[in-house]
């Protein structure tokens, strides 16, 4: 797939992959091309990647579990 071939909502789809470098380098390549070219989806990008850094510094007994619960429903929607 080349990178004009990618429209945001597939980007959007597999971004929570590319925050968590789990693509391989193609699709990686894909992404990252379509984030050169459109704000809107470097600026989810970028939330993301701080979301997980915030998360990261983080232990289980420092996040409410109505917040837990929360982080868990959203990202089974993904």
């Amino acid at each position: 797939m080349a990178v004009n071939d990618i429209d945001c909502a597939q980007a959007l789809k597999r971004l929570i992959e590319l925050v968590d470098h789990e693509l391989g380098d193609a699709d990686r390549d894909v992404i990252e091309g379509h984030l050169q070219t459109c704000r809107s989806c470097l600026s989810r990008a970028e939330f993301e990647r701080a979301l997980k850094g915030k998360l990261r510094g983080l232990s289980q007994s420092d996040v409410p579990s109505k917040t837990l619960d929360r982080i868990t429903a959203l990202m089974q929607e993904f």
